[in-house]
């Protein structure tokens, strides 16, 4: 199982600042991020403008309470590029992509993450991909480690050295919900090859953006394969945390802190 976290802080001098958002995920055959969390009201206002020209006292993102251990299907703080106007915004999306074209009036399958080796391509993702590509403000994210002789996997956080939070890249869409005519916006993480930090638990991760990439993946270019690679595993540590985070009514600080676990599990 493995989930992101995501919260709201100062991410570089040249963008200003993010949300915090916790994502958790569970697997089901492929990497799939289930769980969110997301910072203090206070927190966010001073941390929100990561991005040239976003407005950090925006009324609205007083209105998402913290959210420590959130899922997909729950709105999530993410940053977008308006192409027609240059505005770069950050929004609160739903996490779970429906096409525009989808026509089940439940949305479809609604998936959560996207392969950076079939992102191109797969109808469900490759309009998003080449006009609709956001990013998602984080602060680490988690995974599950199988351990011999146990029917429980072990929970690791994983984030940057320093605790500076980083982006994950994604792609959004908009759809019209046919019975309400409500505009949906939704969106997935997309995820590449584990780096060799995270190797040692699972064979996929999140895609971390370069802080200098950060441009590039909100422009015009059609298709920026090249930025899709493991992010270094140099910068960033990862330790067990507690199954407390299997369960979303846990939503909480204290499901990131460390504990000890026996060596077979660590």
């Amino acid at each position: 199982m493995l989930s992101v976290i995501t919260r709201e802080s100062a991410l570089l001098a040249q963008y200003a600042s993010w949300a915090y958002v916790a994502l958790a995920s569970a697997l089901t055959g492929n990497y799939i991020p289930r769980h969110v969390r997301q910072g203090h009201p206070e927190q966010r206002t001073a941390s929100l403008a990561i991005v040239d020209g976003i407005n950090v006292r925006d009324s609205r993102m007083h209105n998402y309470p913290p959210r420590w251990n959130g899922a997909p299907s729950q709105d999530l703080l993410v940053i977008r590029r308006d192409h027609r106007t240059g505005e770069v915004s950050l929004d609160p999306l739903r996490w779970g992509l429906i096409p525009y074209w989808c026509s089940d009036p439940k949305g479809g399958r609604k998936p959560i993450n996207a392969k950076c080796e079939s992102v191109r391509d797969l109808p469900t993702f490759r309009d998003a991909y080449r006009v609709r590509r956001c990013i998602v403000p984080v602060d680490g994210f988690f995974e599950r480690k199988a351990i011999k002789g146990q029917k429980a996997k072990q929970p690791y956080a994983i984030a940057m050295k320093d605790g500076a939070p980083f982006g994950l890249a994604g792609i959004w869409e908009n759809w019209k919900e046919p019975a309400s005519g409500e505009w949906i916006r939704t969106f997935a993480i997309i995820t590449t090859d584990a780096n060799e930090l995270v190797a040692d638990i699972h064979d996929r991760m999140p895609l971390i953006l370069a802080p200098g990439d950060y441009a590039r993946w909100l422009g015009e270019e059609p298709d920026p394969r090249d930025l899709m690679r493991p992010f270094p595993a140099a910068p960033m540590r990862m330790w067990p945390i507690s199954t407390r985070v299997n369960k979303l009514e846990n939503d909480d600080a204290a499901i990131v802190e460390p504990i000890e676990v026996a060596t077979d599990a660590a």
